[in-house]
């Protein structure tokens, strides 16, 4: 099939180059312009720019899928529209132009956590099982019939990108298999079945630790938003970001919500039930370092605000 492939971040590359790979044609590659990264603001292309040049393929760089987009991937004869994480909505006529219409790989078990950010809300959510779903693409978000899905269990130490990175490839064989199934006119999509939940786009409060929440929810909390929108807290009135947390140790000290101490050489604090452990800190102004090296170079005692 002529296929016109949509993403924007990293998580969408796997997909392009595994369906670069098929026997599929990729006759465009849609994605958002390239954007100011760094302190020096240096104008980057996406991960998936990136790879598309990378693979030859030809790149439409829109941040919104307008009517000059749509008559530029008119003008190709696409079969099929593949999107993946492009960060834009498909809307009418778009969504009719391709032959078959479009798919999406989303990564959630939908109906649970349409939008935006699934894999950050159901880790802060404390989902036991997350995974991918390919559905057809239609004018209500996310909600379309599902041709595939996987399910697995949630790591119980993955960050946010840690899991993504693998929904990402796990989903992409899924995705080149369906794409496979409509070319073959074998693949059958079925409604979704349950009651939505929905996973707006974080925000920078999004990742304030509530250190009044029990360990499994601050854990949660800071793994969901690692790395983006990054965890933090207040030290004596100024900014930290928590980079990465574990569990503490069974003999850890009980700890109010907040309250810091060292305990084996490691950084512990406490929320609602039990501590645990600070692994990796940023403080305002410094490098990323050791919470136990941050510890080191304090003179009080410190008490973590939300």
């Amino acid at each position: 099939m002529r296929l016109v492939f949509a993403g924007t971040p990293a998580p969408a590359a796997p997909s392009l180059r595994l369906l670069a790979a098929s026997d599929h044609d990729i006759v465009a590659v849609v994605t958002r312009r390239d954007a100011p990264l760094g302190r020096k603001r240096v104008l980057t292309p996406s991960p998936v720019a990136a790879a598309a040049e990378e693979l030859g393929l030809p790149v439409i760089r829109a941040d919104r899928l307008d009517a000059d987009v749509t008559a530029e991937i008119a003008e190709l004869r696409p079969d099929l529209g593949v999107i993946v994480a492009y960060g834009g909505l498909v809307r009418e006529p778009l969504l009719s132009t391709p032959t078959h219409g479009w798919i999406n790989l989303h990564f959630s078990l939908l109906p649970r956590w349409r939008g935006a950010a699934p894999v950050q809300h159901a880790l802060i959510a404390g989902d036991a099982a997350t995974g991918a779903s390919v559905f057809q693409l239609v004018p209500e978000l996310d909600a379309g019939d599902v041709f595939g899905e996987f399910a697995m269990d949630t790591p119980a130490d993955a960050t946010a990108g840690e899991l993504l990175a693998t929904l990402a490839e796990d989903g992409a064989r899924l995705l080149a298999d369906v794409v496979s199934g409509i070319a073959a006119g074998t693949a059958v999509a079925t409604p979704q079945e349950g009651e939505p939940t929905y996973a707006a786009k974080l925000g920078d409060d999004d990742g304030r630790i509530r250190w009044n929440e029990p360990a499994a929810a601050v854990l949660g909390r800071i793994r969901g938003v690692t790395p983006e929108p990054g965890a933090h807290t207040t030290i004596d009135g100024a900014r930290m970001k928590v980079l990465a947390v574990t569990a503490a140790p069974a003999d850890a000290p009980a700890l109010a919500p907040g309250e810091l101490a060292l305990h084996a050489k490691q950084v512990v604090a406490g929320t609602a039930s039990a501590p645990i452990v600070l692994e990796t800190v940023q403080p305002a102004g410094k490098g990323a370092m050791r919470a136990a090296d941050w510890w080191r170079g304090l003179r009080d005692t410190p008490v973590a605000g939300s």
